[in-house]
């Protein structure tokens, strides 16, 4: 049987779309989108809407960022109609979204720098927000996403822009399928099958249509579930398990007083989830109030922007309970407070009074890692204050009698759990990563192994032997030994955790005694009672997760050495921090968070903070030398498992004690005894096979590396590409194994090498427009180029530079400025554009309060530059816009050079013949000077 095409494909989702009630229309273009918006807008607001309307509708729209035209596509637009009268427009009724009007359409083309045709759109209200890309059975699925991302360079932002409107893609190659936001930032890791409430994945194209795209569905997924995140000015759309999370919380508040908790693991994007809920729960009539409660200590710099961006000023890294009662008292929905600040306001004398007001009221209060030991009282003080509080907790790792320690278990507190997405569910679809657990040490069953170091690590329990200099000594050896390693030559960061602050400070003097370039940096509560929890093992890691301070028992001892390590950083990164008071100690906490998400320090040395609560993608190693159990273990191992790029293949767990039997146990409390195989990385045995086996497919398709030459045609490239990418992914996990070596393999180090040449040569020959005169089938193909440590040195590489240089004192400035002047002024492509970096750095990146939005801020820059730009090029010269503009497109879509005749075209006068031998290569310069800077 033949392979499905990708037209019949197309034919069989559009004919299922209208029997799903969607209407069918031709547009071929976006003249034709744009009439066919119209007539959809005068429907959907039942008016009419003349020409010139219509022109400052779309001159309204195609304002902003697709985040900004996100907030548009919700907001009512008020039309200052030709007889002077206002009405107002919808673009779409986010509060009842069954009643849009649906179409669908296909092949659309635009004319961009390329020109590009979509292959299924589907319109509300006139407007493409879901974009489906399909490719032909067998096809990999991330060449449509490719495909998505060549688009939205190339034709989204032409015209009138109105493909900046779509909010979900979708992509299929029938048998698998996918949905993601519309986020230029996006990777393929953060695309997601839909699934059902058992989380089984829906991946059929035709099942996924009749679930996802039913017109209420998709319309609900848009209106309800697409998430405006503030803080990277990006769009997020919620995952399946998220859904199903939000909406059985959403039918226990409208159909019961009972309580109920979401277990979703660690790393699945729990906060995200519980803002949801509370978004929508406090514009439910029934709910006075919603009331988000978070432990303070476990908040870092970028959760409190992320609590502020629903409730501004809520999170505001004080003790001030009488803001909050104020909140409990005024017209206030959402509230968002500390646990410590709600228990005060319940239980002072001076805020009785005011908080007596809602005792009767409706109340939902949602705990965030409502495993935490202290939300036990708390919850007992809220139901004895409330009589109709209802609660709704949120965990990773519930606490079940097994692991309950003088606790009361999850569901004794919050009653049923309402969604579960265990841990085995999110390694299955890949939205976290697996353990690679190495333990460290002498072990009877293993000898002959790197990892098997002169340190007991088996039925020793002798305080006096786990606290020896020479154990510390040889373990400290061997991080710096094998650091590179584990974190792929420092792409990652690491931390250690220990079992007590003195054992912490021994740590940190042996790491500062030793010879290497590791930046290492460590934080630690002084409080009195930060002492060895070893006995305990786990039940206390939550106790001091955070930034707190219990000023009134303060351990001087440990603050003075805290003080000291502090001036180390200081001194490494130019800063001012210290322990004087608890404002100052925060402050450190977030800075020494930001450092470690921004690859900065390399080991994190800690006791217990961190260990929870702390989500960092760029973290892949954690050294163990402390008994963890349970969920202080799963909690503790997770901070190393989110998702980032293909290199990060794993997290890594390097464990200085026997924690074998700990993890089995932990891993069948919180998923099942089978899932270990699920859970845990296999044995480095088992991936040097791997690699043989697929070296041994790569040589049967090119057996010598100079036969890569030889291949003639683009399929058998394509054959080679798939084929050497297999071998670099495998290559990549060995890399992160202590005991890798080459012998083990059946390639040689510099035959591994010489294929990788090859590889990158056809990577730079497909990407090399200029030599091809049609679209290439491996333009699509994804080399996973960051499984090969190779920086392409381009803006985005100088933006990266420009978000270090932001936040660095004035000395690392001058010396970050020195590097980025230097990389410009050595790289060709640069050069033409060194001016504008420039200016930019010079008058807007100072005043950029987040670094996380200098990119889309320097697009903006771009933009306006260009515009300024094109218009004085077009003046000086006296040329027609619209011819220049032709002959640009023309230019950047051939990699042809215009010729005299095209210049000519461009004038808006007819030279003399003497004149044009001047006039035309000046402009033919000018023209190509300014597509240098600003493409």
């Amino acid at each position: 049987m033949s392979k499905q095409s990708e037209a019949t494909l197309e034919k069989n989702l559009i004919e299922q779309l209208i029997k799903l009630k969607y209407e069918s229309v031709t547009i071929k273009d976006d003249k034709a989108l744009e009439q066919n918006f119209k007539r959809q807008l005068e429907i959907h607001n039942n008016t009419t809407i003349s020409e010139s309307e219509f022109k400052r509708v779309l001159n309204h729209l195609s304002k902003g960022s697709v985040f900004e035209k996100a907030k548009v596509l919700r907001d009512k637009y008020a039309l200052h109609c030709d007889d002077g009268t206002i009405k107002y427009i919808e673009f779409l009724n986010s509060e009842h979204w069954c009643q849009n009007e649906f179409q669908v359409t296909s092949q659309v083309s635009v004319d961009g720098l390329y020109k590009n045709r979509y292959d299924v759109t589907l319109l509300i209200n006139g407007l493409p927000l879901v974009q489906i890309e399909l490719k032909r059975r067998g096809l990999e699925l991330k060449e449509a996403f490719n495909q998505i991302n060549r688009y939205q360079r190339h034709s989204y932002g032409t015209n009138s822009a109105l493909f900046h409107y779509v909010q979900i893609f979708i992509i299929s190659n029938g048998v698998n399928t996918k949905y993601y936001a519309n986020n230029k930032k996006q990777s393929f890791k953060q695309t997601f099958y839909w699934a059902d409430e058992k989380n089984d994945n829906i991946t059929n194209l035709e099942e996924f249509t009749q679930v996802f795209l039913e017109r209420c569905h998709i319309s609900k997924m848009i209106c309800r579930y697409i998430v405006l995140e503030e803080a990277k000015k990006t769009l997020m759309v919620l995952r399946p398990y998220q859904y199903h999370g939000v909406e059985a919380i959403i039918d226990r508040v409208s159909n019961s007083n009972k309580n109920g908790y979401i277990w979703h693991t660690t790393g699945s994007g729990k906060t995200l989830t519980s803002f949801k809920t509370a978004q929508i729960l406090m514009k439910l009539d029934k709910v006075d109030k919603v009331v988000f409660v978070v432990d303070r200590k476990d908040l870092d710099f970028q959760t409190t922007k992320e609590f502020n961006s629903f409730s501004k000023g809520s999170v505001d890294g004080t003790n001030n309970t009488k803001a909050v009662v104020k909140q409990f008292s005024d017209d206030t929905k959402l509230i968002v407070t500390t646990i410590q600040k709600l228990n005060t306001a319940i239980s002072k004398e001076r805020y009785l009074q005011t908080m007596e007001e809602l005792r009767e009221k409706k109340i939902i209060f949602i705990f965030d890692e409502c495993h935490r030991s202290q939300f036990g009282q708390t919850h007992k003080n809220i139901t004895n204050f409330f009589t109709k509080a209802q609660m709704i907790g949120f965990t990773g790792t519930p606490i079940f009698a097994k692991n309950n320690i003088a606790k009361r278990t999850t569901q004794e507190l919050f009653d049923t759990c309402l969604h579960k997405y265990i841990i085995t569910d999110a390694i299955n679809d890949e939205n976290v990563l697996k353990f690679s657990v190495e333990y460290i040490g002498k072990y009877k069953e293993r000898e002959g192994s790197v990892t098997d170091i002169d340190i007991e690590v088996e039925d020793i329990d002798t305080k006096e032997l786990l606290e020896s200099d020479e154990r510390v000594e040889k373990i400290v050896d061997y991080i710096i030994a094998n650091h590179n390693r584990k974190t792929h030559s420092r792409e990652f960061t690491a931390m250690m955790t220990v079992s007590s602050v003195d054992m912490l400070i021994k740590y940190y003097k042996m790491f500062k005694s030793k010879k290497h370039n590791l930046k290492i940096a460590t934080i630690f509560s002084y409080s009195a009672n930060e002492d060895d929890r070893d006995s305990l093992g786990y039940e206390n890691l939550d106790d001091s997760d955070g930034a707190g301070v219990d000023e009134a028992h303060i351990n001087r001892d440990s603050r003075e050495m805290l003080d000291e390590f502090i001036a180390d950083y200081n001194e490494m990164f130019g800063s001012k921090f210290s322990t004087k008071d608890s404002q100052s100690f925060y402050n450190y906490y977030n800075d020494i968070s930001k450092k470690v998400k921004n690859r900065q320090v390399d080991i994190l040395l800690v006791v217990n903070m961190f260990l929870t609560g702390f989500d960092s993608k760029t973290l892949n190693t954690l050294y163990v030398d402390k008994n963890l159990r349970f969920h202080g273990l799963i909690q503790a191992f997770s901070r190393t498992n989110r998702i980032l790029n293909e290199l990060k293949s794993q997290g890594n767990i390097v464990c200085f004690r026997n924690l074998k039997n700990n993890t089995d146990e932990a891993i069948a409390l919180f998923s099942n005894p089978e899932a270990k195989e699920v859970i845990l990385m296999k044995p480095y045995e088992e991936y040097v096979k791997d690699f043989n086996l697929k070296y041994q497919i790569l040589i049967g398709v090119v057996p010598t590396v100079k036969s890569v030459d030889e291949l003639v045609g683009e399929e058998l490239k394509l054959e080679f590409i798939k084929a050497f990418r297999d071998v670099i992914r495998v290559k990549n996990i060995l890399d992160g194994f202590s005991d890798f070596k080459w012998g083990d393999l059946e390639i040689e180090a510099q035959e591994f090498e010489d294929y990788k040449s090859k590889y990158l040569d056809l990577y730079d020959s497909i990407s090399d427009t200029s030599k091809r005169e049609k679209v290439s089938i491996l333009e699509d193909v994804d080399f996973e180029l960051e499984l090969i440590h190779r920086d392409e040195i381009n803006v985005s590489y100088i933006l990266k530079l420009l978000s270090i240089y932001k936040d660095a004192d004035d000395k690392e400035k001058i010396k970050q400025r020195n590097n980025i002047t230097n990389i410009i002024n050595s790289n060709s492509s640069l050069r033409s554009k060194r001016e504008l970096i420039e200016k930019f750095i010079n008058e807007h990146l100072m005043s950029i309060v987040d670094v996380e939005s200098i990119d889309d801020e320097f697009d903006k820059f771009l933009e306006i530059e260009k515009s300024i730009a094109f218009k004085t090029l077009c003046e000086e010269e006296n040329l027609n816009s619209k011819e220049v503009k032709k002959v640009i497109d023309t230019y950047l879509y051939d990699e042809r050079k215009p010729l005299n005749s095209d210049i000519v075209k461009t004038l808006n006068f007819k030279p003399k013949l003497l004149e044009r031998k001047k006039i035309i290569p000046r402009v033919l310069d000018r023209l190509m000077s300014f597509v240098e800077k600003f493409f």
